[in-house]
C-alpha cells in the first residue's frame, strides 16, 4: 500500500505568491563573463566537429558558470523548485547557435529527453493552428490556455524566443503548497490522489495505439524516500480514465478539480511574463505550470516561440516505481519515438 503523508510541508518548496515575489534569489541573471564562457565552450564544440545534440557536458566546458547552474539544480531540488536566467542577448545568434547555447546548460543540468513522437529534444511551443479540445492534441501546439500540469520528466526549460503580442504568460504555483491546503482543508482527496490514475498519452505511447494509457496508475502525489513529489494534468488523467473505462466520478472528480483550483488561486499562483531572451527552469515535481491563451503578431517571424528542454537532472531524487514510469517507456523514460525527426537527436 501507498504512503500516504500526513504531516504537511515545510521549507522553501511550499511558498506562497507573495513570498515567491519577495524572493529574488531563484533569479540568476547572466554577466557578460557568463556570456563569453558560453560562446567560447561553443567555438570548442565547433572545433571538435561536433553538431548540435551530439555533444554533451564534457565537449562544453563552463569553468565558472557551472557552479551557477549546479546553484539552479540545487534551487530546482531543494529551494523554490523554479529559477529564471536572464540576460542572453538572443538578436546576437541566429537560432542554431541559440539551441547549441541552450543544449549546453541543458547538459550540464542533466540528460535531455525525448518530448515528443518525432524525438525532439529541443521542441518549439508555439501556435500551429490545432485546438486543443481536439482529441490527442497537446497544448503546447496551440495558443490555447493550458491549465496548471507537470511535464513528465524531472525539469523542464523553457527559453523565450519571441513573446506574444498578447497574453501567453506563464502562471506557476507550488505543489508542495497545493499539498499543504488539501492536508488541511479536504484530507479525503489524498488517497484517490496518492492511489493515481491512468494518464492519456495522447496518441504517443509505446504500443502506437491512439487510445494508449499509462500501463499502471501514476499516483498525483508520490511520498518516497522521504520526498513529496507531484505529477498532475487534469486533462490527461480526465481522458486518460476515460480511455482505460474508468471515467472520474466522485471523490475522485472532485479531487483532480481540487488541485487545480487550488494551484489557479491567487494567493498560490504566480504570475510572469516572458521577456525575450528569459530561460525559465522549472521542477516538475514541485511546481505546477500553466500559461494564459495568447494572440500572436501577424508578422511569422514575431510569432511567440518558446524552446523547450526536458531534462532529468543529475543526481536527481529517487522515485517510487510506480511515479517514475511516467509514459510507458521505463523508470524517467522520454515520450516512445514513432519516426525519427532529422536533426531531432533522437
Amino acid at each position: 500500500m501507498k504512503q500516504i503523508l500526513s504531516e504537511p510541508i515545510a521549507g522553501p518548496s511550499a511558498w506562497t505568491s507573495a513570498e515567491l515575489a519577495a524572493d529574488k534569489g531563484w533569479i540568476y541573471p547572466l554577466s557578460g563573463a557568463d556570456i563569453l564562457e558560453l560562446e567560447d565552450a561553443l567555438e570548442r564544440v565547433r572545433a571538435k566537429g561536433l553538431a548540435l545534440f551530439e555533444f554533451g557536458a564534457g565537449d562544453f566546458p563552463l569553468p565558472t558558470l557551472s557552479a551557477k547552474i549546479g546553484a539552479i539544480a540545487e534551487q530546482l531540488e531543494f529551494g523554490r523548485g523554479c529559477a529564471l536566467i536572464r540576460g542572453l542577448d538572443i538578436t546576437r545568434y541566429d537560432e542554431d547557435t541559440l539551441k547549441a547555447l541552450y543544449w549546453g546548460i541543458g547538459v550540464h543540468m542533466g540528460e535531455p529527453i525525448s518530448q515528443n513522437a518525432k524525438g525532439e529534444l529541443i521542441a518549439h511551443v508555439r501556435d500551429g493552428g490545432r485546438d486543443y479540445d481536439t482529441n490527442n492534441v497537446r497544448g503546447y501546439t496551440t495558443n490555447n490556455r493550458i491549465a496548471p500540469h507537470c511535464d513528465p520528466a524531472d525539469a523542464v526549460g523553457l527559453l523565450c524566443v519571441h513573446p506574444a503580442k498578447k497574453g501567453g504568460e506563464s502562471e506557476i504555483a507550488s505543489a508542495m503548497t497545493v499539498f499543504n491546503e488539501l492536508l488541511a482543508r479536504h484530507p479525503e482527496y489524498l488517497e484517490p490522489l496518492f492511489a493515481g490514475f491512468h494518464f492519456d498519452l495522447r496518441g504517443e505511447g509505446a504500443t502506437g495505439d491512439p487510445d494508449e494509457v499509462t500501463f499502471n496508475r501514476v499516483p498525483v502525489y508520490s511520498y518516497f524516500d522521504g520526498r513529496l513529489s507531484c505529477r498532475f494534468n487534469a486533462k490527461t488523467i480526465t481522458d486518460g480514465q476515460i480511455k482505460a473505462g474508468e471515467p472520474l466520478e466522485g471523490l475522485a472528480l472532485e479531487a483532480v478539480q481540487a488541485v487545480a483550483e487550488l494551484a489557479a488561486r491567487p494567493d498560490i499562483r504566480f504570475a510572469m511574463a516572458f521577456e525575450q531572451g528569459d530561460i525559465q527552469i522549472l521542477s516538475n515535481h514541485t511546481i505546477l505550470h500553466s500559461r494564459s491563451g495568447f494572440e500572436d503578431h501577424p508578422e511569422p517571424g514575431r510569432r511567440r516561440n518558446l524552446l523547450r528542454l526536458w531534462v532529468n537532472v543529475l543526481n536527481g531524487r529517487k522515485l517510487a516505481p510506480e511515479f517514475a514510469d511516467r509514459l510507458n517507456t521505463g523508470p524517467r523514460g522520454g515520450v516512445h519515438v514513432a519516426e525519427r525527426l532529422e536533426g531531432s537527436g533522437a
